[in-house]
C-alpha cells in the first residue's frame, strides 16, 4: 500500500533509524531527469526514440515497438546518459513504488532492449554492466 520497508517487533531503534536513512538516501540519490517534455524524438546511433510511437526507428527507417516497460527504462537512460544507474533507481524510475525490493525483472528488460539496440547483445556497447555499480548508457543523445 505505498510502504517502502518494515520492520518487526521487537525491534533495536538502532535498526528503525538505519532504515529511515536508507531510504531517505534511496529517494535523493536519484538523478533528475533533464527536462524531457513528453512526445519528442531523440537520437543516438543509429535510432530514433519516439516517445509518442513507443518505438525505435532504425537509419533504414525500420521501426521497432518497444514495450512498455523497454519503453520506461530506454527513455530513463536516454534522460540520463553517461550515469551509473543502480537497480534500485531503475525500479524506482520505471514502477516507483509498485517495485519489488528484490526484483531482478531490470536485468530481462535490459537483456530485451539490449537485443533490440545492440549490434553484439553479449558484447553490449551502449548498455554497458557496470559490476558493483548497475547500468550505464553511454554515447550521445540528440533532441530532434
Amino acid at each position: 500500500m505505498g510502504a517502502d520497508d518494515y520492520v518487526t517487533k521487537p525491534f533495536n531503534p538502532r535498526e528503525l533509524l538505519a532504515r529511515i536513512r536508507a531510504v531517505i538516501r534511496r529517494a535523493q540519490s536519484i538523478p533528475q531527469n533533464r527536462d524531457a517534455p513528453p512526445g519528442e524524438r531523440l537520437k543516438f546511433g543509429q535510432f530514433i526514440f519516439d516517445a509518442d510511437r513507443r518505438e525505435l526507428v532504425d537509419d533504414q527507417d525500420v521501426a521497432t515497438p518497444l514495450s512498455y516497460g523497454e519503453y520506461l527504462l530506454l527513455s530513463a537512460f536516454l534522460h540520463r546518459p553517461n550515469i551509473v544507474l543502480t537497480r534500485d533507481q531503475l525500479l524506482d524510475i520505471t514502477r516507483g513504488r509498485a517495485a519489488n525490493l528484490f526484483d531482478r525483472s531490470i536485468d530481462n528488460q535490459v537483456s530485451r532492449l539490449r537485443r533490440k539496440i545492440e549490434d553484439d547483445p553479449k558484447d553490449p556497447k551502449i548498455i554497458q554492466t557496470i559490476w558493483g555499480g548497475g547500468y550505464k548508457f553511454v554515447g550521445a543523445v540528440e533532441r530532434l
